[in-house]
């Protein structure tokens, strides 16, 4: 019987460990030039379109200027009067909305998110394949809870920002960023698959592709 200390026997492991590896074959280089999905923006925009109305969320297609009227009637049709506006919203998108803007500045307690009717935000990027938004906590989307507390949440989308596959999108985030990745509004199911929306975000959410 061997009197060995742990960190003794944890060195002697490890070093059988090092022994073995001396002649392994070397590392594989593991290629990272990924294939777009969707060459076309036509289809990258068509499918994305399908894959989030798929997700039973809403999505309206708009152009730039006329951004404020599709915001305003987005809202007016869910009855929201009182919403939370990250600091980077441009006052443009809700100038014509007969809302409360609510800002976050101090910021606002999870009691008071979750009496607001709903939110508002851009996004950092959106898949086609997936039907997939992605926030990163820019100005103009504000902190993670600002996209889950309230009921509804109104996500502006520009058609440059909707890329074709997820790898194409990792591309284009920041991993040092705090990301949320939103699929249609939340939504989950018990032992009896039953369908229940609302549980772990907000139980609404409308999209607004702006194409120019």
């Amino acid at each position: 019987m061997t009197d060995e200390s742990p960190i003794g026997a944890r060195e002697a492991v490890l070093e059988r460990i090092r022994a073995a590896l001396v002649d392994r074959p070397a590392a594989v280089p593991i290629p990272r030039a990924y294939e777009t999905a969707l060459a076309s923006e036509t289809d990258r925009i068509g499918l994305f379109v399908d894959r989030v109305d798929d997700y039973r969320a809403t999505i309206e297609r708009t152009t730039a200027a006329d951004l404020p009227t599709a915001v305003a009637t987005t809202l007016a049709a869910h009855g929201a009067r009182r919403i939370a506006v990250p600091t980077g919203v441009p006052d443009a998108w809700l100038a014509t909305a007969a809302v409360e803007r609510v800002a976050d500045e101090p910021v606002l307690t999870h009691a008071e998110l979750d009496a607001l009717d709903g939110s508002i935000s851009g996004c950092a990027v959106a898949i086609a394949e997936t039907g997939t938004i992605v926030l990163d906590g820019a100005p103009d989307q504000g902190r993670r809870a600002l996209s889950l507390l309230p009921d509804l949440h109104v996500c502006i989308v520009r058609a440059d920002q909707v890329v074709g596959s997820v790898p194409e999108a990792l591309a284009r985030l920041d991993p040092r960023r705090p990301q949320t990745w939103i699929s249609g509004p939340s939504a989950t199911s018990d032992i009896e698959l039953q369908r229940v929306e609302g549980v772990h975000g907000p139980r609404r959410l409308a999209v607004i592709l702006v194409e120019d």
